[in-house]
């Protein structure tokens, strides 16, 4: 077998391991201990706190709620009546914000009553009765409202999030608790001493670093217990134990770092080389080397780099041209199929019914009448307007492509404009349009012929996708010196991130294999160019309540007024 031989930095790496690193994890092993055991020390006293706390409030809420029963129960004694003393107590719970029910009970008709509870939880209706003697054999069970007591006994503690507190009657059912889980509940049910010590906060555990604490309150039969839970332990002993990690392993770094500094100078620029030939090689025409020139750095090193980093701008800079170009055939491409595309499509309809038309008014073996041939000759004018409007659509394209779009600005009579308009599209279908635009809107400073395609295109667009038998609404208004046109339409309602595309050349809400609306998809992107290209902008909304609307903001026009 042949031995390798190691290199200057390989043979430096492995003696800072062997003198470092030992050393480091021996001395972190043993810091590690006596911090654990000391945060471990500190999560029992915090445990024990809390327990001492829930003690004194409990103490402090049922001596004051003892105390008013007793007043209750002093009342009572002067009331000889059952009946009367019923209606007493019905009328303090309705006046009191504590008490919501009373209930009398004697032992001897209750066998199942325990004399010595003082306080009872029901989980399952999540009521809290206190209990005391009335004489020998009456006692008075008070219901009491729970969130008012439980507030006051947790108060202190109820913004702790990292530890889970009980406090369980002498039947073993939580009375009250902050952040309960039942399987925690129980398990710490389990892990109680058979034998409890009264009144003293002692510690149990079944796990090392989560102490819990428990505290039997003899004379009134309640016992706390308070859980260090995994998210306590994380965020203390096993925090410390990392930052202690971290320190002795930055401490290492450094040495580490000290150690290598030297070779690293020298290394560093070599590698850099063969990192750049390797990018190069697997086609990353981006990597530059950036040596370390200090004074260990050899003069051919940093000639070699700067040949190296010119050579590969120069193939970088060939190589975006490249990509700029395929880019540029790839947006051709796609736009020559999706252009023959809607052609073939779109023009074959409108050239099916003139060439039908035509075909049936030339036949001679039947004879037609005249409505028959006044409606064939309007099918046939229809259609050819819209095979013209398309070819319009089309040859608009390459203008707003390439910037180039011919604009006569003028004074621009809107009503006249919109009245053209709907006249244009009127006849496709029978439909309302709603033409709200006053009489004396001011003018627009526009181009005429360019407004009137803009129109066309936004009312064809909203009746084909409007509701049946619904009107298409047009208003326009003035704002700061800008006339703002409308076109509104009941139709679904759509989704922001498909609103933002319908201004893109050859988008359709439907799908394109169906095509159950007509249209090139070129109407909204024709509206967009244009209206930019008059200095104005437009947008879209659509709402949930099935109103979609259409926006143009075009400059008012500043000059004398005149027909137009």
């Amino acid at each position: 077998m042949k031995f390798k031989r190691l290199k200057i930095v390989e043979q430096i790496i492995i003696i800072s391991l062997i003198g470092v690193i030992v050393p480091s994890v021996i001395s972190w092993f043993v810091i590690n201990n006596v911090s654990q055991h000391s945060l471990r020390q500190e999560l029992a006293n915090s445990a024990t706190m809390f327990a001492r706390i829930i003690e004194n409030n409990i103490f402090s809420v049922m001596n004051v709620e003892q105390q008013r029963l007793k007043e209750i129960i002093i009342s009572l004694n002067h009331i000889p009546n059952e009946n009367q003393q019923n209606l007493f107590l019905k009328d303090v719970a309705i006046n009191s914000n504590i008490f919501k029910n009373f209930e009398i009970i004697r032992p001897s008709e209750n066998p199942d009553f325990d004399k010595d509870d003082r306080i009872i939880y029901e989980p399952d209706t999540e009521k809290t009765w206190i209990i005391d003697k009335i004489h020998d054999d009456k006692y008075i069970k008070a219901e009491i409202n729970t969130k008012v007591i439980k507030d006051n006994i947790l108060k202190n503690v109820q913004e702790e999030k990292n530890r889970r507190i009980y406090v369980v009657n002498k039947k073993g059912k939580p009375v009250f608790s902050i952040n309960y889980d039942e399987e925690d509940f129980q398990r710490s049910k389990k892990q109680l001493p058979i034998n409890l010590v009264n009144n003293i906060a002692t510690r149990f555990e079944e796990i090392k670093n989560q102490p819990r604490v428990y505290l039997k309150m003899d004379d009134i039969g309640l016992i706390i217990i308070v859980n260090t839970t995994e998210q306590l332990t994380e965020s203390t002993i096993n925090k410390a134990r990392l930052k202690i990690l971290l320190a002795f392993l930055m401490a290492a770094l450094v040495t580490i770092f000290l150690t290598l500094l030297y070779s690293y100078y020298l290394y560093f620029n070599i590698r850099q080389l063969f990192k750049g030939i390797i990018a190069v090689e697997r086609g990353n025409y981006k990597k530059q080397i950036t040596p370390l020139t200090n004074i260990f750095t050899p003069r051919e090193i940093i000639f070699l780099s700067e040949e190296f980093n010119s050579m590969i701008s120069e193939i970088n800079s060939t190589y975006k041209k490249l990509q700029e170009k395929n880019k540029e055939l790839k947006l051709l491409d796609s736009f020559r199929s999706n252009l023959v595309d809607t052609v073939s499509h779109e023009l074959r309809t409108p050239l099916t019914s003139i060439r039908g038309y035509t075909s049936r008014l030339l036949r001679t073996d039947i004879e037609i009448d005249e409505q028959t041939k006044h409606k064939s000759l309007l099918i046939i004018k229809q259609q050819s307007e819209r095979l013209s409007r398309m070819i319009e659509d089309l040859l608009v394209i390459p203008d707003i492509e390439g910037a180039k779009l011919n604009i006569n600005f003028e004074g621009v009579n809107l009503l006249n404009i919109i009245e053209d308009s709907i006249y244009s599209v009127k006849n496709i279908e029978d439909r309302d349009i709603e033409n709200n635009v006053p009489n004396d809107f001011p003018l627009i400073y526009a181009d005429k012929d360019r407004l009137e395609q803009v129109m066309i295109n936004l009312i064809n667009n909203a009746n084909k996708y409007a509701y049946p038998d619904t009107p298409i609404t047009i208003d326009a208004k003035v704002d700061n010196e800008k006339a703002i046109i409308k076109v509104y339409n009941q139709a679904d309602y759509i989704d922001k991130h498909i609103l933002n595309t319908l201004f893109d050349k050859f988008i359709r809400l439907d799908d394109k294999t169906t095509r159950t609306t007509r249209g090139t998809g070129l109407g909204l992107y024709i509206v967009k160019g244009l209206i930019e290209a008059m200095n104005g902008n437009v947008n879209l909304k659509s709402t949930i309540d099935n109103v979609f609307t259409a926006t143009i903001v075009l400059p008012v026009y500043k000059g004398e007024y005149n027909e137009s």
